[in-house]
């Protein structure tokens, strides 16, 4: 079945990323998608395909349109992690996690882990059983896994006295008039329905509003204006509204180097390109610099700052189809914008 498409801004320039992008969504289970491309401070691609449901009645995707982002919300998890850096509330990256976990929840498990193992994967903890366990020791290798995001949520919370919401919101969402980015508990006609959802083990609704959970829920046009905030390190039109080291932070390279030169590098969340490691998720055509944000809805946030590029694609999947490459398509996202600037 072929899925229309509606045309606010097209481009004969970014003609590779546009097919890569339509090619990603005839491939998932999806019912409606969105593309927005930005260069050089410039709105050159605005694409919104198909419907928002499955509905026979569906709304149309549309600019206001709300996708569900999954792990991109780390990208406003990383902005509260640099914000408690910052401004102190966390003295150092390498600090130890029990310096910052009420008594309550310390665990003999957490030592030896750091600050900077949870925010580039490499903490080496897990679940079994509601349980934490060790995979490995901290620092040696790299895995994604939530506990991370858990315990920095609860350090977050300890330290500033804050939930990461409500850093985002007082810091970001209210004083720049974000209105169709956060975490939700209540739906309007503005937001899709989740393809795929009911029958994937990894799906969660939680009606918890602190930031904390993967209820996030942004329009393409918005999340793309948070790349361009991160590319412009903390400007927007011109004027500088949000610290720029935040920015520097959060997608400058922060993991230490791996024996293992396949495992990717990360900012605090963000995965930076430094090398073409085989587990990375951005592209071999894609410059040294760039930083991207990936969830598992396909939801796709890339900056590339040599090119002065903020690109977003947007789907209301969940999950990967059977023979779906997930680190081949989203590479390939990437590299089709570098091929188009040549």
């Amino acid at each position: 079945m072929q899925k229309g498409c509606s045309h606010i801004l097209t481009s004969t320039t970014f003609k590779n990323v546009i097919h890569s992008v339509e090619n990603t969504y005839q491939t998932l289970d999806c019912t409606g998608a969105a593309l927005v491309i930005f260069h050089n401070n410039e709105l050159k691609v605005e694409q919104y395909y198909g419907k928002q449901s499955a509905k026979e009645d569906a709304r149309l995707v549309q600019p206001d349109t709300k996708f569900h982002i999954a792990s991109c919300r780390k990208s406003y998890v990383a902005f509260a992690v640099a914000y408690a850096l910052h401004y102190g509330y966390i003295r150092s990256l390498d600090d130890e996690i029990l310096m910052y976990l009420p008594l309550s929840h310390q665990k003999e498990i957490y030592k030896g882990t750091t600050i900077r193992h949870l925010v580039t994967h490499s903490h080496g903890l897990t679940e079994s059983n509601g349980e934490g366990v060790r995979e490995f020791t901290a620092g040696t290798s790299w895995a994604y896994r939530g506990i991370n995001v858990e315990l920095i949520s609860e350090i977050i919370q300890f330290t500033t006295k804050k939930t990461i919401a409500a850093i985002v919101n007082d810091e970001v969402f209210t004083p720049l008039n974000f209105t169709e980015t956060n975490w939700y508990n209540t739906f309007d006609d503005t937001f899709v329905d989740v393809i795929g959802k009911e029958n994937n083990r990894h799906w969660s609704a939680s009606k918890n509003l602190d930031g904390s959970k993967m209820n996030m829920y942004v329009s393409a046009r918005e999340l793309a204006k948070w790349g361009l905030i991160h590319l412009n390190k903390g400007s927007l039109n011109g004027e500088q509204v949000l610290d720029p080291n935040i920015f520097k932070l959060a997608t400058t390279i922060q993991s230490t180097p791996y024996s293992n030169v396949d495992l990717p590098d990360n900012g605090i969340f963000w995965f930076v390109k430094a090398s073409q490691a085989k587990k990375s998720e951005i592209g071999a055509l894609v410059p040294n610099g760039a930083y991207q944000i990936l969830g598992y809805t396909t939801v796709t946030l890339l900056v590339i700052p040599s090119e002065n590029i903020v690109a977003v694609r947007a789907f209301n999947s969940y999950g990967n189809p059977e023979g779906y490459d997930y680190l081949k398509d989203v590479r390939a996202f990437g590299d089709a914008i570098i091929l188009d600037l040549k």
